[in-house]
């Protein structure tokens, strides 16, 4: 039982992470999309983020 306790902790832990993560990239989406357009032009928003997202899956 005690090798099996440290395998659910590092799953909980992992998935807790993806969570974290998803969590992070809305925020930060909803943050950028809430710029003005000349500013969201200016650092190259959607174009770039759209482009990263597409390698990634």
């Amino acid at each position: 039982m005690n090798t099996f306790t440290p395998v659910i902790f590092r799953t909980i832990r992992h998935y807790a992470g993806k969570v974290r993560t998803m969590h992070n990239e809305i925020r930060t989406e909803r943050l950028m999309n809430s710029l003005p357009t000349n500013i969201r032009k200016d650092i190259g928003w959607p174009d770039r983020f759209d482009a990263r997202r597409t390698d990634r899956n």
